[in-house]
């Protein structure tokens, strides 16, 4: 039986939390990188042209909501981070009427639309912080400048590194430092100062005005730092966030702020919601960010960072529903996104990682509450492991002692006029923010040139070489054909079968040297502290719609980051239609998790589970080692995490399945990393 009859024949109602309208309590809301979705006009980069003319794909893929990375303003020196004016568009991806036009295009499909913020800081180049150069004082109050330590104040004021390496502090000519958490390009905001909030709360008015229906809240635990900016007393801190307490992380003064946008987001019909990207030490912390007065959702990082193994994977979606449903609000659950390494990649790349990817998906949706989508994991995506140094663009690739130079520091000097540089240098380059094109190009972004050339995107990919992505020496071994009704997927070749994070990494931060710190050592001359691996890129090649080579339908030319050759069998185009595809796998676990009564978000005064009030009416049921095996009303959800089958009586009627099932009906063999839905 096919994915689309099975799915027809359960399809029935739409989603109670819908129903209800708290649309965003078990919505399925989909990650669009914006420089890599879908390019209209050529310049081999993503815009909002080229995502209007795209959302057909997320209205038939089952989705209700598209988020979209920063499309403002912006010297681009953290893809789009770095914002510069919160109220318009970027040349790079369009204008205002694009934006628009895009919102009112996506609602016309029932799509609902939810854009970044950036609170935490802002572009070098803002006019605040060009007038804070300047040497206006009212303009430095808004951010965090203070003398150094040490002999004519050379030393950084605290210890406090950036999370892409290197102090979190750059000297200005005037002797003053400036406190930055990401690259020297991005200050950090006082929020400590009214006109902060009082600016913010305007800007999110402008969007909410124009139709947006929500913010991803970035940095959402960031924005207020601890009294008196102490020392950590130890490096590689990169490392400790979200395991930790941090000063400069999850404060609680931060949820005065949320709770002041909550008030704004209900001034409004909608409902319009937030989205809070926060790391915490603990669930309960997460939390925190998501009672009844704060945010709508928070980001569960932890279910992402789980190795595949069940025993952690049942702990962390016990702990993160027990805290969530504590505060009243939906669990989120999220796989990928632009700054970790793919999932397929990440659980050991190849046949294998993409078995397990596909496994993974299944068990996300099956959980109560909402999840996340990154674009190309409906494809079974890889990472590119092996781009070349010359393109990359992360700003924590060249991080570390070299990131600044205080001595010969080149910072914009006030307030200009005229059109906002199209770039700002990469750390590492010797330029401080606005001053340099990045390294080994002599084109800046957004010329229509890629990264190491002169002329095009073809030319780009010429010169950089095809980007090598081993294809799968073979298909994920197939059973005999199910004796059931279930749907026996198999596994789209092209996975690389390169390096895995390996459980217990931490796909977010890397691997990060113990190395420690010390105000009295000089940042110029100190080991390189650890922060992001720098190989954000990786994820961010941007994604194949059809063809049998790149640019792959992304646009008109080439693109900004080369693609893999062996991307032609993973495409839209190519997957579509085929039962046995990833594509078609989340199409109907889409289609069936809205129609099924026992899937999405649990109706609000359900009756919970005894042994388990937390999860309102999921309940795990015994299983052999290496499976989880839960229920929820009228549906159950099977994982084999083992290498081998498992046999074990069969929980229901098989409706869906990542890897092909066999069963008589009394009993079921479960295939080797695969995950299948039951009904009754």
């Amino acid at each position: 039986m096919t994915h689309d009859s099975t799915a027809v024949q359960l399809a029935s109602s739409s989603s109670k939390a819908t129903a209800s309208g708290g649309w965003w309590r078990d919505a399925v809301i989909y990650q669009v990188y914006v420089r890599s979705f879908a390019d209209s006009d050529g310049d081999g980069i993503g815009d909002l042209r080229g995502v209007r003319s795209r959302l057909p794909h997320l209205a038939r893929l089952g989705v209700d909501a598209v988020w979209l990375t920063p499309f403002y303003v912006s010297p681009q020196a953290d893809g789009g981070y770095d914002v510069a004016d919160y109220r318009a568009v970027d040349p790079l991806f369009g204008d205002l009427s694009d934006a628009d036009e895009l919102v009112r295009a996506a609602h016309a499909l029932g799509l609902r639309v939810i854009i970044d913020v950036v609170p935490n800081h802002t572009s070098a180049q803002h006019p605040w912080f060009r007038a804070a150069l300047a040497g206006d004082p009212e303009a430095r109050a808004r951010y965090h400048f203070r003398p150094g330590r040490g002999p004519g104040g050379a030393q950084p004021p605290n210890d406090w590194e950036s999370i892409f390496g290197g102090p979190a502090w750059t000297r200005t000519p005037d002797g003053q430092w400036y406190l930055h958490l990401f690259a020297p390009e991005q200050p950090d905001l006082d929020w400590e100062h009214p006109e902060v909030a009082a600016e913010f709360a305007s800007v999110l008015r402008f969007w909410l005005d124009l139709g947006v229906d929500g913010f991803r809240i970035d940095v959402a635990h960031g924005m207020v730092k601890a009294p008196g900016l102490p020392d950590i007393g130890r490096g590689a801190q990169a490392t400790l966030i979200g395991t930790e307490p941090l000063p400069f992380f999850d404060q609680d003064a931060v949820h005065a702020i949320h709770r002041s946008w909550r008030r704004l987001l209900d001034s409004y019909e909608g409902p319009r919601i937030g989205v809070a990207e926060a790391w915490a030490p603990t669930s309960e912390r997460l939390a925190l960010y998501v009672r009844p007065d704060e945010m709508h959702q928070a980001f569960n990082f932890r279910f992402l960072n789980c190795p595949w193994d069940p025993a952690a994977m049942r702990t962390v979606i016990d702990e993160s529903l027990a805290a969530t449903t504590s505060v009243g609000a939906p669990t989120t659950w999220v796989l990928s996104n632009h700054d970790v390494v793919r999932h397929v990649t990440r659980y050991g790349g190849g046949a294998r990682g993409l078995a397990r990817a596909r496994a993974a998906a299944l068990l996300m949706l099956a959980l109560p509450g909402s999840a996340y989508l990154y674009q190309g994991e409906e494809l079974g995506l890889p990472e590119v492991v092996d781009l070349p140094d010359e393109v990359r663009q992360d700003p924590a690739f060249r991080r570390g002692r070299h990131q600044q130079d205080p001595a010969g520091a080149t910072l914009p000097t006030g307030p200009q006029t005229g059109p906002l540089p199209g770039t700002g240098a990469l750390p590492g380059t010797g330029a401080l923010p606005g001053t340099g094109a990045l390294p080994g190009t002599g084109a800046l972004p957004g010329t229509g040139a890629l990264p190491g050339t002169g002329a095009g995107a073809a030319a780009a990919q010429a010169d950089t070489g095809t980007i090598r992505t081993a294809s799968v020496s073979a298909p994920v071994p197939q059973a005999q054909p199910p004796a059931g009704p279930a749907a026996a997927p198999r596994a789209v070749p092209g996975a690389p079968a390169g390096p895995e994070a390996g459980p217990g990494s931490d796909p977010q931060t890397g691997p990060g040297a113990d190395s420690q710190a010390s105000p009295e050592v000089n940042p110029q001359t100190a080991p390189e502290a650890a922060g992001q691996d720098g190989l954000r890129d990786g994820c961010r090649v941007p994604i194949p719609w059809s063809g049998s080579e790149p640019p792959y339908d992304f646009g008109p030319a080439g693109s900004w980051l080369p693609q893999p050759a062996g991307w032609r069998d993973l495409s839209v185009a190519a997957q579509t239609g085929d039962p046995h595809s990833t594509l078609e796998l989340y199409r109907a676990a889409l289609e069936l998790r809205r129609a099924m009564p026992g899937l999405g978000a649990p109706e609000a005064g359900a009756d919970p589970a005894p042994e388990a009030p937390y999860s309102s009416g999921m309940r795990w049921q015994p299983a052999p080692e290496g499976v989880l095996l839960f229920t929820r009303p009228g549906f159950a959800c099977t994982l084999n995490s083992r290498s081998t089958p498992v046999e074990l009586p069969a929980p229901g009627r098989p409706v869906l399945s990542s890897s092909p099932v066999e069963t008589d009906g009394r009993t079921v063999r479960l295939p080797p990393d695969s995950c299948t839905w039951w009904s009754w």
